[in-house]
């Protein structure tokens, strides 16, 4: 049947109805309260402001039935943001932690907040669970996750958010052996056989036989935008980032031997040092645009604060411009195309606070472009490096299960 779009605004409660009718047989309704997000459908594309998608017709959607394994930072926020989507049903958490402790950190968070669900660990019972508003969520601590019996679960799709297997033949177990569709790693697979995608740049190379994607990484799907504007409107020569990055659990609070990374820097404390450190942000980037291969580099600097990280662009581009039309050119970006919704334009003196829970990927520190004798490009941008992140990857997992194993339009379409 032909797909028809309507729009209903309730002004008193501003709030926004949008009824996707993908066929005769599923009706969408969603009511979207927090953040931004881009919706398309075949015939009309609407930009929503306030992403919280709070239902759906529960009769009509197809739900995926997913499992998050790995139960960390990001582990955690994927699990928020994707347990707000009417059509991926989350049924199973893996981690080596406690279930209690699994329980109580989906709910209180010391950076973003505490959830608006009601989290209860369940106690006693065959099996270890706890229940999000009442739905029952099972729980293991398999470090081989190839002993949890996914199919009898009905496991569908894999939110792989541990960060230990970042090797294709270390992922194909989840194929092979417990008989998952897809798989979504929260983490960049630097390897011919995985698609490392970037939402708004190329996920347009997700397809039918690609069956492992990656989220890339936070950084970037931060600069990933940058250089997709840049690219397009000036050509790239070459470039160098440097990311003033938060803290992460791959330091140490106090100094002592770091058993996560062999960097020695990161064994010093995270709270009182300024930490110089590698990233793969910017040799990633070829991941996503091959002809930028050699042309791109970069470094870290881990800095004593908890959320949102900054990036520092500079690229030397093949035409002269002006910050003016640096500028234009980004601000243009967030208005329409791939990156409404995932690239911010932000002229306000802000500083780092005022972007936690900011759930785009990248957001332009306007007043501080620079130019260099015409052909020198300096540019700041701004991103929560968790809460950016985990909503992209929930998005990505959103778009994987509607093409690929529901068969349905997805909403989140960057085009």
């Amino acid at each position: 049947s032909k797909r028809k779009s309507q729009r209903f605004s309730i002004t008193q409660q501003h709030i926004s109805i949008i009824c996707l009718l993908s066929d005769s047989k599923h009706t969408i309704a969603m009511i979207v309260k927090q953040s931004t997000l881009t919706f398309r459908s075949t015939s009309t594309s609407t930009s929503i402001k306030n992403s919280r998608a709070a239902t759906m017709s529960e009769s009509s959607v197809k739900k995926v039935k997913c499992v998050v394994n790995g139960f960390g930072r990001i582990g955690r926020l994927v699990f928020r943001y994707a347990w707000e989507d009417p059509t991926l049903e989350i049924v199973h958490v893996n981690d080596l932690c406690s279930c209690e402790s699994a329980a109580y950190l989906v709910k209180y968070d010391s950076v973003h907040g505490t959830w608006d669900k009601e989290v209860e660990m369940v106690e006693g019972g065959d099996e270890e669970k706890f229940t999000v508003d009442g739905k029952d969520v099972t729980f293991s601590r398999e470090k081989d996750f190839s002993k949890i019996d996914f199919q009898k679960m009905g496991i569908e799709m894999v939110m792989e958010c541990t960060g230990k297997f970042l090797k294709v033949k270390d992922l194909n177990p989840y194929f092979e052996q417990c008989g998952v569709k897809r798989v979504v790693v929260s983490a960049p697979v630097k390897e011919p056989e995985c698609l490392n995608v970037v939402l708004g740049c190329n996920n347009h190379l997700l397809s039918e036989k690609q069956k492992l994607v990656t989220n890339a990484s936070c950084t970037t799907n931060c600069l990933a935008p940058v250089v997709k504007v840049i690219k397009e409107n000036f050509g790239i020569k070459h470039g160098c980032i440097t990311t003033i990055h938060d803290v992460t659990g791959t330091q140490t609070i106090v100094d002592m031997p770091n058993t996560k990374k062999s960097d020695l820097r990161r064994a010093r404390s995270g709270m009182v040092n300024l930490c110089p450190t590698s990233t793969g942000s910017a040799t990633a980037i070829v991941e996503i645009y091959p002809e930028l291969k050699g042309k791109l580099n970069g470094l870290a600097v881990r800095v004593p604060l908890l959320n949102a990280s900054i990036t520092d662009c500079v690229f030397e581009v093949k035409k002269k411009t002006t910050v003016e039309e640096v500028n234009a050119a980004l601000k243009k970006a967030t208005l329409s195309g791939p990156l409404k919704g995932i690239l911010g334009y932000e002229t306000k003196p802000l500083v780092s606070t005022d972007y936690t829970n900011d759930v785009r990927s990248s957001i332009i520190d306007a007043p501080s472009t620079q130019v260099i004798d015409g052909t020198l490009v300096k540019i700041y941008a701004w991103y929560d490096n968790e809460a950016g992140y985990s909503k992209r990857m929930a998005e990505l997992c959103h778009i994987v299960a509607a093409k690929y194993i529901t068969k349905m339009q997805p909403q989140f379409v960057y085009e």
